[in-house]
Parts: structure tokens; sequence; C-alpha cells
């Protein structure tokens, strides 16, 4: 690996960024192909459907393709989907070498395109920045080697874990700059995750308000009501993006509702979050965004469903008669604590926000 390898393998990252909140359910990808320490065509996945990096930086490059090493993201693709096989594209090109971050967790792919690559003369390396480039598609990731979404729950909270006031007011415990963070999140999310409970308390719109989203890419805002008890008024219903209900009823007076209903199977009286998720899953959903009270926190932490855990903290106390992160049994030995690592720590405005991951 020479010092140029992980310079162009950084540009690539770089345009893989691009689509993060476009390209769904598709990995993100980046793509540069260089020729005599020169970039002659880049390229990244923008949305499904649309031409992959590799054929992006190709066309890019104009032809002029011969001996050129080309770095990418993410292993090229071998089989035939909404586009033809990158593999193919490339050794079309007479290109000399193929360097790629991590290998394609998806079965169809995973491995395959080195052996194709080398069997036409073209040199192949991996590996190159690969926690880089796993960390930009951990959704894709898990639902191809779980079937599952990753998910992600946003948290806000007073400096002593408190989320809502005794009477449930809780706008706002954290900062402007810290609410505006958080879009950032639900851009780069498939879904939206909450629960009747917080729908009736808050009507939320669970929309990303950033000024350069296309409301075409709006998430899917998936609501958790077991007793459907959801109106068909709620601001959530009412806004751009597919919508979800996830009950244990079957019917309701609202035909818009009556055509997204989804029942699941009971678990003490409430749908099975594991069903939900499965379900989720096989919906092609990457990653899911779960923005919820201390009850719904609570249940999907106890099914260790959570991978990651956004913590905004305020530096401000709500007290003991406060609402906590997480509605949780009691323990009784610290071995049944629920434990995470702490990924990141920044500030954000006079916040501090915390990323723990499983």
């Amino acid at each position: 690996m020479e010092k140029n390898d992980i310079k162009y393998m950084d540009i690539s990252l770089d345009l893989a960024i691009k689509g993060i909140n476009t390209c769904m359910p598709n990995p993100r990808v980046g793509c540069v192909i260089v020729k005599n320490n020169k970039i002659i065509g880049q390229g990244w996945h923008s949305q499904t459907g649309d031409s992959h990096a590799e054929i992006m930086a190709l066309n890019d490059a104009r032809g002029n393709t011969d001996n050129s090493t080309v770095y990418i993201t993410l292993e090229p693709c071998t089989h035939t989907g909404n586009t033809p096989p990158c593999v193919n594209a490339l050794i079309e090109a007479r290109v000399k070498k193929v360097i790629f971050a991590m290998n394609d967790p998806n079965p169809k792919v995973f491995g395959r395109s080195k052996e194709i690559l080398q069997a036409s003369g073209i040199e192949v390396e991996e590996g190159i920045l690969e926690n880089k480039s796993k960390e930009i598609n951990l959704g894709f990731i898990k639902r191809m080697s779980k079937g599952l979404p990753f998910i992600r729950t946003k948290i806000a909270a007073s400096l002593d874990g408190k989320t809502a006031l005794s009477n449930g007011k809780s706008q706002w415990i954290t900062s402007e700059e810290s609410r505006k963070d958080v879009q950032k999140f639900r851009a780069r999310s498939c879904g939206i995750l909450t629960s009747i409970s917080t729908v009736m308390a808050d009507n939320p719109s669970l929309n990303v308000r950033l000024d350069d989203f296309n409301d075409v890419n709006q998430p899917a805002r998936i609501i958790l009501d077991s007793n459907l008890r959801i109106v068909g008024e709620e601001n959530v219903l009412k806004l751009p993006g597919k919508k979800y209900i996830y009950t244990l009823k079957k019917d309701h007076n609202d035909p818009q509702i009556r055509s997204i209903i989804r029942t699941t199977k009971e678990v003490n009286g409430r749908v099975a979050l594991l069903d939900v998720m499965k379900d989720l899953g096989s919906d092609e959903m990457n990653e899911v965004l779960i923005e919820a009270g201390s009850v719904l926190n609570g249940a999907l932490l106890k099914e260790n469903l959570i991978d990651e855990i956004v913590l905004y903290l305020a530096p401000c106390f709500l007290g003991d008669k406060a609402k906590g992160m997480f509605d949780l049994p009691i323990l009784n030995e610290m071995a049944e604590k629920y434990d995470f690592k702490i990924n990141d720590v920044s500030q954000i405005g006079p916040d501090i926000k915390v990323i723990l991951r499983k």
C-alpha cells in the first residue's frame, strides 16, 4: 500500500458520502480513477436505478482508462440488478488495477469480483480504509448480514439523565443547534420510528427539515400503535413519505390508515418489536432512527435491538421526579447492566453529543 493509495481512497470515501441521504437501499459508494498520478474520472452512487459509482467515474474518464488504477469504497458488483455488473465495465475499460476498501456484504457479490477481475489480468487489492467504508455503510452491512436495519435512537436529556418533566413537557431541553444536528440523522435514515404515545403527546411531523433536502427522499414514518388509537389527522400522516402503522388490530375506519396497517404478533399486549424490525429489514431499510420516549426505548434496550444511541446532553438539571431515558425493570446486580462503548463525544452549541455503540 502506497501513501497515494490512502489519499485517493479518502477522496472516494468523500464522494460516497454525497449519496448518504439519497442512495438507499443501496450502499454508499464512491470511485476515483487515477492515471499517471492524476485523477481522470470520479463518481458516486446517488440513487437506486442510477449509474453505480464505477460507471459514473468511467464515463467521467471518457475512455482514457487503459492502464489506470481504480479506487472504489466497496467491492464492485458482479450481478445484474437495476444496472449491469460493474466488473464487466471495468474489464472492458482495460484498467490495470482495482483497489477497493471492503467486500460487499451482499452474498450475491461477496468476494467474487476479485476472482473475476484477476482472471482478466487485472490486479486487485482490498482493505484500504476498510473501517471508514464500513462506517458509512453500517446499515447496509447489518441488513445484509442479519436481515435487520441498524437501529439508532436519538435522546435529548439533561445532565441528570432526564428527558421530560414529570408532567410530560420536554420542549425544549436541548438547544436549537442540537435540534438542527438531529436533522442529519433523520436525513440518512430509511425510516423514523416512534410510538403512538409520542404521537398523541407531541403530534410530531418527524420529517427532514434541511434547506437542500428533496421531499422525494423523506424517510418513512413508522408508528407502533398496538391498539390502533391513531385518528388520521396527525401531522406525521400528512407529510410526504411512506407511512407504516404496526398494530395488533386489523381495521380502521379511515381508509388511508387501513391501507398502511401492518399487523404483528403480540408480546405482552404490544406489537412484537423484533418482528417489526425484521419486517423493516425485508423492506430494505438500512438505518432506522428511533424518536420516542422512555417506554419504547426501554423495551428496545431490553430486547437488545439498539445498535447506537445518539445522546444530546443539555447543561441543565430536571430533578429526580422527571422522566428518565429508559423505562427498565429494577436491576439487582451490576452484571445485569446494559453496556455500550463511547464511540464519539463532541460539543453542539451549548450541549454535549455522545454517540454510544454496542
